[in-house]
C-alpha cells in the first residue's frame, strides 16, 4: 500500500520521533524488512535480487513450453518434443542445470502419484511435480515455496491431443519459478527455498494436492506457499492496459481451524489475520520498499470469484499459501481454442504474453522469498492478554536466528501495520496505555542484520 510506504519511509529517518495519539505515544512504523539507520547487506542483496530477474530468459522458457504443443495432464508422456512428459523432464533438466551452476546447491526430484476416478480424470494417470530445493545453512527443514503449473488446457477440459500452448496460463508462473531459482541459487540463506512445477491443476488441483501431502509426510515446516498462476498479461477483456499493479489473493480465516479455534476468533478477533493473510501483507510491503512501480492490490479471498487455484491444497492441510498473478484478466486468452472467430482472436499464445511485466512479478516473488528464508522463522506461540486494562502485553516464544523482536498494532479498519516497535531480545513485552480492545496486534522476528519476519497474529487464528 503506497499510503504506508511513504509512512514507512519517514520513520527510516524520524523512526525515535512520537506521535501523539489520545494519551498515548505511538511510534511510527519502521521498515519491515530492515531496521530504521541500519544499512545491511541483506537489504542491498535484496534491491539486487529485485532487479536481476531477466525479461529474455523468461520469454525463452515460455516460449519452449509453449512449443511443447500440449501440456495437458493426460497428454503423452513419451514422446521428447510434446506433451507433457516432455515438459517436466524439460523442466527438471533445467533445474539439474541450474544446480550445476550453483556447485549442486539443489536437490532436484519429482513428486507423483496416481490419481483416478474424478470427473476429469477418469482413468489411472500418474500426476508428476518437479521438485528443487535449496537447503538453508541453519533453518534446513524451515521452508517458503515458490510454485507455478506445468499443466495447460483449451476450451474442452478433456481435451488432451490438441494444441494447448498455455503461454499465460502458466508457462508464465513456471518460467518465473525458473528465473527466481536461478537469481536465489546465487545467494545462501539460513532458511530452505523450495522451487516447483506443479501439474494437475487444471484436472482439480491434483499435484498441489500430492506435494502437499508429501511435505506433512515429509514434516516439512513449510511458512509460505507463493502460487504463480498468469503472471504474464498486462491486458484485460475490461480494455485496461497496466504492468504497475499485481493481485495477491489469501484466505482470511485458516482453513484447518477447529471448532474450539473458531469459537476464541469470534471473541478476540483474527478474520483477517490467517498466516496467509499476513504473508500478503508481507507480499505488499516487499513491493512497496524493493519493486520501483509495482502495487501489490491484496484481495482478501482465497482466490477468483468462484475459481480456485494451487495454493489452495497447502491451505487446507494447513499451510499459509496465497496466489500472486495479473491484474486484468483476457478471457479470450486463457482457456480457449486457438481460432479467429467474428473478428476476436482466441487462444493462449505467445503474442500476448508481456515478458517484461512477468520478469516484474518474477522479481516480487524472489525479494520476498529471499527476504523470508534471511530473516528468522516467525515467534512461535505468540499470545495476547490485557482485557480491563489499560496496556497490552504480548508474549511468544523465541526462535533460532532472532535477534531481537518487533510488536505490531493497527487500527482494526487498516490493511497494513501501521505502528510497531522493537522490544529487543525479550519473550514477552507490554505496551502501556494501548488499550487492547481498539487494535489489533502481533510480533515479528528480526535477524541479526535486520532482516524481519512476517507479523503474526497471536493465538491459533494468525500462528504460522
Amino acid at each position: 500500500m503506497k499510503t504506508n510506504c511513504i509512512r514507512l519511509a519517514i520513520s527510516r529517518f524520524s523512526a525515535s520521533r512520537p506521535t501523539l495519539h489520545g494519551s498515548a505515544y505511538l511510534m511510527l512504523a519502521a521498515p519491515l524488512a530492515v531496521l530504521p539507520s541500519l544499512a545491511s547487506a541483506d537489504d542491498a542483496a535484496l534491491h539486487q535480487i529485485a532487479v536481476s530477474p531477466s525479461a529474455e530468459r523468461i520469454e525463452r522458457d515460455i516460449t519452449t513450453l509453449a512449443g511443447f504443443g500440449t501440456r495437458h495432464t493426460l497428454s503423452e508422456t513419451d514422446s521428447d518434443t510434446r506433451g507433457i512428459g516432455a515438459a517436466r523432464r524439460w523442466l527438471k533438466a533445467e533445474f539439474d542445470s541450474i544446480s550445476e551452476a550453483c556447485g549442486g546447491c539443489l536437490e532436484v526430484f519429482y513428486v507423483s502419484d496416481v490419481v483416478s476416478g474424478t470427473a476429469r480424470v477418469p482413468d489411472p494417470v500418474e500426476v508428476v511435480n518437479v521438485v528443487a530445493i535449496q537447503r538453508g545453512t541453519r533453518d534446513t527443514n524451515r521452508f517458503v515455496m515458490m510454485s507455478g503449473d506445468i499443466d495447460s488446457r483449451i476450451s474442452d477440459i478433456m481435451n488432451y491431443t490438441d494444441d494447448a500452448p498455455g503461454a499465460n496460463d502458466n508457462a508464465s508462473g513456471l518460467a518465473g519459478t525458473l528465473e527466481a531459482a536461478r537469481v536465489l541459487t546465487q545467494y545462501e540463506f539460513p532458511g530452505s527455498i523450495i522451487y516447483t512445477g506443479l501439474s494437475g491443476e487444471e484436472q482439480g488441483l491434483n499435484g498441489g494436492a500430492i506435494l502437499a501431502e508429501y511435505a506433512l509426510e515429509q514434516g516439512w515446516d513449510i511458512q509460505a506457499v507463493i502460487n504463480n498462476d498468469m503472471i504474464g498479461n498486462s491486458q484485460g477483456i475490461n480494455g485496461v492496459v497496466n504492468n504497475t499493479t499485481a493481485r495477491v489473493f489469501s484466505e482470511g480465516t485458516r482453513y484447518v481451524e477447529t471448532e474450539d479455534e473458531a469459537r476464541q476468533r469470534r471473541f478476540q478477533g483474527g478474520e483477517v489475520d490467517s498466516a496467509s493473510r499476513n504473508l500478503a501483507r508481507y507480499i505488499d510491503l516487499m513491493a512497496d520498499l524493493y519493486i520501483p512501480n509495482l502495487d501489490v492490490m491484496m484481495i482478501y479471498r482465497l482466490d477468483r470469484f468462484g475459481r480456485g487455484g494451487h495454493h489452495r491444497p497447502f491451505n487446507e492441510v494447513g499451510f499459509p499459501a496465497v496466489r500472486i498473478m495479473e491484474t486484468n484478466e483476457h478471457y479470450h486468452w486463457q482457456h480457449q481454442d486457438i481460432r479467429v472467430e467474428n473478428g476476436i482472436a482466441y487462444g493462449d499464445v505467445l503474442e500476448h504474453v508481456d515478458f517484461d511485466y512477468a520478469a516484474k512479478l518474477t522479481a516480487l516473488n524472489a525479494v520476498t522469498l529471499a527476504a523470508m528464508a534471511w530473516a528468522p522463522a516467525p515467534p512461535a506461540d505468540v499470545s495476547i492478554s490485557g482485557q480491563v486494562s489499560p496496556d497490552t502485553t504480548l508474549s511468544w516464544t523465541k526462535v533460532p536466528g532472532a535477534a531481537q523482536y518487533r510488536v505490531h498494532w493497527r487500527l482494526t479498519t487498516e490493511p497494513q501495520w501501521t505502528y510497531s516497535r522493537l522490544v529487543g531480545d525479550v519473550s514477552e513485552f507490554t505496551l502501556e496505555n494501548i488499550v487492547i480492545d481498539n487494535y489489533f496486534f502481533g510480533v515479528s522476528s528480526v535477524s541479526e542484520t535486520g532482516v524481519q519476519s512476517p507479523v503474526v497474529f497471536p493465538g491459533p487464528a494468525g500462528a504460522f
